[in-house]
This record gives C-alpha cells, structure tokens and sequence, in this order.
C-alpha cells in the first residue's frame, strides 16, 4: 500500500477547520433537539470518526446504532445500484428522534433508500447529519438537516473515508490524485 503523500492532489479540508465545524454541527444539533434523547445511527464505515467527533458537542442525550449497507450495480467509487443492509439496527426507532450520520453523500440513492426503509419504522423523527455533500453530484433529492461542507466532485479520503479500506485514520478531507495513485500500483 502506498504512503498517502505519493497520491494526494490537495488537502481539501484541514484538521482545524474539521475540527470547528463538527462542533458547530454539534451546537446546532444541541439547539433543536433541546430537551429531547437523540438515536445517531452511524452508516458504517466512514461515518465512525465523524460520530464520535460530533456526538462529544451535543449536549441533549444521545444513543447510537450502527448500519451497514453496501450498493450494488455500479463501480467501485460510486453509490448507485441496489442497497443492501449487511449490518442492520440493534435498537427499535420506534417513537425515537432519529438522527442519520453520515460521512459523505454523493448521488443519493443510497440514503435515499435508508431512509425510506427507517420511515417504515415509525420514528417520531427522522434527520440526516453530513459532513460532506457533493450536491453537484446529487440524482435523488435527500432532505439534509445538517451539513458540514458542500464539496467538489473530487475523490475524497481520511477522516473517516477510505482509499481501499485504508486513510481512514487521516485527522483531515485530502483529494485524491488518480493518475498518481494509479502510477504507484
């Protein structure tokens, strides 16, 4: 595996400026869940980092639970095709204020399909939190509550998102340079 400095184009967003807005997204989810208990269900596994950043800033009580889910049908950069749940919820959403974290939303279907199955459920209601979005990107529209950045349409790692399973560890959002990347194989 390659070191991460022989393929990175750019670091897009910066440890500090990570760091500032997870915590602004925290106060903002602390301000309109204000005496309410909060279920974060984090879609595994580039949600990880960015849940247990944020859930440090809310101050309302907060559970969590964790999905899995895998498309099929498309490319191995992209979220199209069917979805499939490998890892589903151990906790009832039933009559919970649900908030979805999630790392970064491309297309959309995926989470779209998510979500429609947790309305299924009954929560009493359902958010989504990102901390990145590639609304260029978007092909289905996702009702999203709290965003942490809007971003190009670049081949993002770190912070939680992977370069084949790999970069997640990354304390920053670096873009990947293909060509370079693709070179050093």
């Amino acid at each position: 595996m390659q070191d991460y400095h022989s393929f990175i184009g750019e670091v897009l967003i910066e440890e500090e400026q990570l760091k500032k807005r997870v915590k602004e997204l925290g106060e903002d989810i602390s301000r309109d869940y204000h005496g309410k208990e909060i279920l974060a269900i984090c879609i595994l596994r580039g949600g990880v980092m960015f849940l247990t950043d944020l859930i440090r800033h809310i101050t309302p009580l907060v559970a969590i639970d964790f999905m899995g889910v895998s498309s099929y049908g498309a490319g191995t950069r992209s979220s199209q095709g069917q979805v499939r749940i490998t890892l589903d919820l151990t906790t009832s959403i039933a009559g919970k204020h649900v908030l979805i974290v999630e790392d970064i939303i491309d297309s959309g279907n995926t989470l779209a399909s998510v979500i429609e199955m947790l309305q299924t459920r009954h929560p009493a209601s359902l958010e989504v939190c990102t901390l990145l979005n590639k609304a260029s990107r978007r092909e289905v529209d996702i009702p999203i509550k709290y965003c942490g950045f809007i971003i190009p349409d670049k081949f993002v790692f770190g912070y939680g998102l992977d370069m084949d399973e790999f970069y997640r560890n990354l304390p920053f959002i670096g873009v990947v340079d293909l060509e370079k990347y693709e070179a050093g194989l």
